[in-house]
Order: structure tokens, then C-alpha cells, then sequence
């Protein structure tokens, strides 16, 4: 063995051996965390070809952009889903189990599956991993991301709607031939990697665009944004299309706000265009029962109706804007008590700057992260605002405890958001479904800003 090869961890080596269960599929996933996010699709590529290139054996619809992402995905599915086609969706991230990740049809996947996917992918990873510098490694996205086009594969699925990750470029989602491209929106997050403009983040997300294909667009696209689309449309022979407004026109959607209108509207769309191309006509009943029964866990979450909690994960102020927006839809004129939790790298002064008008009372806390931003600082950020009814406490679950407790005895509402990681952890300590139809069910969501 060539000396700059290593040993493979040994739930790797054992993958092509023996089956996993959840729990060792979970376990090796958490180890790959450490490794961080490395940019560039070789791997993924090498990946796919010893997996025997499942992303080239189902239809594509790759949806970038910054928020919006999951509930585009989820709707477009149950669109596509109700006119008879066999979907998956790819997600990213979770709340309480990596295998919220994918979902065939509306369901997630069974642990077994899931399992058997990791697996396979980590055999994967190991045949790629032998060949690099000990410097290298497959990402846990990129492990997952192979689990997952592996999983549909062996599902039958025809065509899978696929959330980039990070930008697009170099996302690990990026080695699929998308028929369709879908651009929600594009706001300043991920500075650090995707560029300090509009433009810049807007072009790494556009670079997914295939030639000859079709780009279909959100409303509310910035203008910088909405430019270089028609521009790169152009360069690559590609269709653009703008989703309608949503208003107006619109079935009866289950989920509630403003923003998660437009992300159906914007679903809608993309599945006109694509059936379109397969030669299948869009009907309005399929359209009017995805919309009744489509929902997102973690997102306008109702948890608890005495007092009225909502869990929502809002994560930049793009996304934090929007919810204030719509709190009225499901909060109504009640006073309000916020439990927030933010990563470091997240521009929690101006997400404070939105969310603490409408607020009384606050509790910071921190998500169960390494890169969570501490209390104190969002205090600090809180008081340079002029607010002072602030609490601080590290465990999310007593933050929320303690505002609940404040509300109730004032016909108060709460609110918990600033992370998908905060809200994950609460649905845990709760004990609420966090993925698939069944999650959203039993609370009722909204939207897929993640």
C-alpha cells in the first residue's frame, strides 16, 4: 500500500461485509464531521462512478438559492409525486436524524434503508479515500449525498429534487444533469466561501445551470441576481421563467406565510416545466392536493397551544424577515416571547434587529453546535439595540421551559427560532416527529428557509 494511504475507519471497512443499523450509520456520519466542508467535485465524482453512477439513472431537479430551498423541494415533489411519477427529494440539513435528508414519495427513509445507503456510500468513500493524501477525505455531505442518489436508485425513483447544499459550483449535488434548475432567491449568507456580493453568491449558484435546459426562478429574486440569470440563461442556450405571483391563483396550501406561497408558487412552476418535458400535461387537482396536505417541519411550527409555541428555523435575516412577516398568520396581535439560538457565522445583529419589535421578552441560548454564538453576545447584541429583557441559559430546552412559563401567565405567545440546530434540538426534547408527512402532520409547518 502506497505510503501516504491510511486505514479506513472500521464501520468502512466492514460496510461491504455485513449490514449496518441506524446507529452505525449515524455514528460514522457524526465521525465526519470533523473534516469540515472542502470544495471541488473529484471525489464526488469518483464516488459516483464506483457506485456505479446512480445520479445519472433517475431525472434531476436541482434547486439552489438561499432560502426556500426544502419546501420548494417537499412541493415540487407532492406535485410531481400526485401526477403519478415515483420522486425523492435530497434535503439538507436535518432536524433530529440525518435520514430526514431523503425521502421517497412523502416518506423518509426506514432506518434500515438509510442504513444500507451509508453503508454503501462508505465503501464508496473508502475505495475514493485510499487514493488521497491524508490531508484529504470524503465530507460527511459528500457521503450522504452519494447514500442518497444510491437509495433512489434502488427505489425505482424517476425523477429526484435535489437541494444544493452550499452554492453550487462545487456542491456535492452538483454532479447530477438537472433537466431543471430552480433559483429561489439569493441574499448575503456564506460570504466566507460564496463571494461578498449579491452577484458573486448568485453567480457560484448559477453555475449549476445546464446548457439547453431551463431555469425557473422566484419572485422575489433581487435584481443583481435576476441580471446575471438572464445573462448566464443566454450564455448557455437556456430557458428562463419567473414564477407568477403568488396571489390570487393559488390553492388552499396547508402550510402558512407569505414566503410559503411563493415557495409554491415557485414549486408549481418548476413542475410545469418539467412535466412539460416528460410529455405529461400539469392538472390542477394534482396541483390543489399537494398544496392541502404539503407541510415542513421546524418551519412556523405549531409545538404547544397553551401557551401557543412556534418553532421556526430562520437563520439569516433574509429568512428572519419573512417570518416576521408572517408570525401574524398563526401568532395573531398576542404578546410575544422569543427563545433564540444562532451560529457564530450568522449576522445575528440584523436577525435581532428584525425579530425583537415584536417581542417583550427574550431567552438566549445556544444551538447544540461548536459554531454556536454564545448567549452573551447575543445579549450584548440585544442591549446595543436597547433591549433589556433578556435571559440567558446554555440549554435550549430550559430557555424555552422558562419563556413558556412567562406566557402563560400573561396570554403570551413564543417563539423559538435563529437555527435549524436550536429547533432540531427543541423537537427533540419534545418528542415531535421532526421529518416526512407524519412530522408535519401532527404539528402543522411551514416553511423550507434551511
Amino acid at each position: 500500500m502506497p505510503s501516504h494511504r491510511r486505514a479506513a475507519p472500521p464501520h468502512a471497512r466492514a460496510a461491504a461485509l455485513r449490514g449496518w443499523s441506524e446507529a452505525d450509520a449515524e455514528r460514522h456520519l457524526r465521525s465526519l464531521e470533523l473534516f469540515g466542508m472542502r470544495f471541488g467535485l473529484d471525489k464526488m465524482r469518483r464516488m459516483m462512478t464506483a457506485l456505479g453512477a446512480p445520479q445519472r439513472r433517475f431525472d434531476a431537479i436541482h434547486i439552489v438559492g438561499t432560502n426556500g430551498k426544502t419546501s420548494t423541494a417537499r412541493m415540487l415533489a407532492a406535485i410531481l409525486e400526485r401526477h403519478g411519477l415515483r420522486t425523492a427529494t435530497y434535503t439538507s440539513p436535518h432536524l433530529v436524524s440525518y435520514r430526514e435528508r431523503v425521502q421517497l414519495g412523502e416518506r423518509d427513509l426506514q432506518g434500515s434503508e438509510f442504513a444500507a445507503a451509508v453503508a454503501r456510500a462508505a465503501w464508496a468513500a473508502e475505495r475514493v479515500n485510499n487514493t488521497l493524501s491524508a490531508e484529504d477525505h470524503v465530507t460527511q455531505f459528500e457521503l450522504l449525498t452519494a447514500a442518497a442518489f444510491w437509495a433512489m436508485v434502488g427505489h425505482g425513483v424517476q425523477v429526484g429534487v435535489i437541494e444544493a447544499g452550499l452554492g453550487g459550483r462545487y456542491d456535492a449535488t452538483s454532479v447530477v444533469e438537472s433537466q431543471v434548475t430552480v433559483l429561489t432567491n439569493v441574499g448575503l449568507e456564506h460570504t466566507r466561501w460564496l463571494g461578498p456580493t449579491i452577484t458573486d453568491i448568485a453567480s457560484e449558484k448559477l453555475a449549476v445551470l445546464r446548457p439547453g435546459t431551463t431555469l425557473v426562478h422566484g419572485e422575489d429574486l433581487a435584481p443583481a441576481a435576476r441580471s446575471l440569470a438572464r445573462r448566464v440563461a443566454a450564455e448557455r442556450g437556456a430557458r428562463m421563467l419567473s414564477a407568477p405571483p403568488a396571489h390570487g391563483t393559488l390553492p388552499a396550501l396547508r402550510s402558512r406565510g407569505a414566503f410559503q406561497r411563493r415557495n409554491f408558487a415557485l414549486a408549481r412552476a418548476a413542475a410545469q416545466v418539467y412535466l412539460q418535458g416528460a410529455g405529461i400535461e400539469l392538472r390542477e387537482q394534482c396541483v390543489r392536493e399537494a398544496a392541502a396536505s404539503t407541510a415542513i417541519a421546524g418551519r412556523l411550527q405549531v409545538v404547544a397551544e397553551d401557551p401557543l409555541t412556534v418553532l421556526d428555523g430562520a437563520h439569516n435575516p433574509h429568512a428572519v424577515a419573512a417570518l416576521v412577516d408572517s408570525l401574524p398568520e398563526v401568532l395573531g396581535r398576542r404578546p410575544l416571547a422569543l427563545v433564540m439560538g444562532v451560529l457564530e457565522d450568522k449576522d445575528a445583529a440584523a436577525m435581532l434587529a428584525a425579530l425583537l419589535p415584536r417581542c417583550e421578552r427574550a431567552w438566549f441560548t445556544a444551538p447544540p453546535s461548536t459554531r454556536a454564538l454564545s448567549p452573551a453576545a447575543l445579549q450584548s447584541h440585544a442591549r446595543q439595540l436597547g433591549f433589556d429583557a433578556v435571559s440567558c441559559t446554555a440549554s435550549p430546552a430550559e430557555a424555552l421551559a422558562a419563556a413558556q412559563r412567562w406566557a402563560r401567565e400573561r396570554g403570551a405567545g413564543v417563539l423559538a427560532s435563529g437555527s435549524v440546530y436550536l429547533v432540531g434540538d427543541l423537537l427533540a426534547q419534545l418528542g415531535v416527529v421532526a421529518g416526512g408527512q407524519t412530522g408535519a402532520a401532527r404539528a402543522g409547518a411551514g416553511d423550507g428557509r434551511s
